[in-house]
């Protein structure tokens, strides 16, 4: 099959590879979309973990095949896959810390090498407790490029759980990428009144349709101001960071009220770094939050909201890219700036698809 092998030192290559053999307990995925996710762009661009590895994981596809113990699916089967799933009996599972169990740090799905999700490649082996518990049927009608979201979507929908915003609550979202537009969507659905952020005026639209109430330029528009005009003087009661550009936590401690909550969301490499003043959290009663990764306990409310279209996620979507141009991809979505007549936005590559 064919394979997108991260070769490191920032090395992609498309090659010819093994298709994955599977076990009594796994089943084989053929990917037919896989969203193009920064978690994967950074350990590409930063260099974070060892090659050779076939990164991936927003993956919708068909089974191709089931082992010989699996009763669950059957080749034909339209399926979403999670690459993470908790073993449910650790210290970290009893306080529901997914992303911090050891078993949950383990991929448990392939294409070849060391597992790192692997959807940038024609087919995944899919592990035993994966299959048990991190796998989800797309409905009829729905296409493998929305369902590919259903895994994005549940790690928006975890943070916004965290924070529990309420209505009437006046929130920033900052940045608009895919990730924030779908914060900005779930926000809407809790009745908070939103602002938005972004210096793309493309995404700052779309934020308008998404739900937003007001959508910033924070290059020409002074953000905290707008915010202590809404709330009488006090800020915003709330701040999601969806994008991991230099020196906007410091503007969501200025924009906010005390006690507002901040949520880190796209602080996800060892490489970044933030310096805030300590009293602006302690005298400041700020709430400082993080949240990474998917919650098996929303897995079927994720993807009902991407599946029954509450979410229109399918907005998203600026581009469907063949495998073997898997670098435009990568190139779209970490510099869209370069594009500015494409808007990218959402990337998504079909591996069954090749132009050479």
């Amino acid at each position: 099959m064919k394979a997108a092998v991260y070769r490191g030192n920032h090395l992609v290559s498309v090659d010819d590879v093994e298709t994955p053999a599977i076990g009594a307990g796994e089943i084989l995925i053929r990917v037919e979309s896989c969203g193009v996710c920064h978690t994967d762009l950074k350990k590409i661009e930063y260099d974070l973990l060892p090659p050779p590895r076939i990164y991936g994981h927003e993956t919708a596809g068909v089974v191709a095949a089931v082992g010989s113990s699996v009763t669950k699916y059957v080749p034909g089967d339209r399926v979403i896959v999670f690459h993470h799933i908790p073993c449910g009996d650790c210290f970290y599972c009893a306080r529901k810390l997914y992303a911090q169990c050891p078993v949950y740090k383990k991929v448990g799905v392939t294409a070849g090498f060391e597992p790192a999700g692997g959807g940038f490649a024609q087919y995944v082996r899919v592990m035993a407790w994966i299959v048990e518990r991190g796998v989800e049927k797309i409905p009829d009608g729905v296409s493998f490029d929305t369902a590919a979201f259903v895994e994005p979507v549940n790690t928006c929908v975890k943070a916004v759980e965290q924070c529990d915003p309420q209505p009437g609550d006046v929130v920033l979202v900052q940045g608009q990428g895919s990730i924030g537009l779908i914060f900005t969507m779930l926000l809407r659905l809790r009745g908070c009144t939103i602002v938005t952020s972004d210096t793309i005026a493309k995404r700052l639209e779309l934020s308008l349709e998404c739900g937003a109430d007001h959508a910033l330029d924070p290059r020409h528009a002074d953000v905290g101001a707008k915010l202590r005009n809404l709330t009488e003087g006090r800020g915003a009661d709330m701040v999601i960071v969806a994008t991991a550009v230099k020196g906007l936590v410091e503007q969501a401690i200025a924009s906010t009220r005390p006690g507002a909550k901040i949520m880190l969301f796209a602080q996800t490499s060892d490489k970044e770094r933030i310096e805030l003043s300590g009293a602006s959290i302690c005298v400041g009663e700020r709430q400082l939050l993080g949240s990474y990764s998917a919650s098996v306990d929303i897995q079927k409310e994720a993807a009902d909201l991407v599946f029954s279209g509450k979410l229109p996620v399918h907005l998203l979507v600026s581009h469907r890219v063949p495998l073997d141009k898997i670098e435009r991809a990568f190139r779209l979505a970490t510099h869209p700036g370069e594009f500015p007549e494409e808007n990218p936005l959402k990337v998504i590559v079909r591996p069954q698809e090749l132009t050479a």
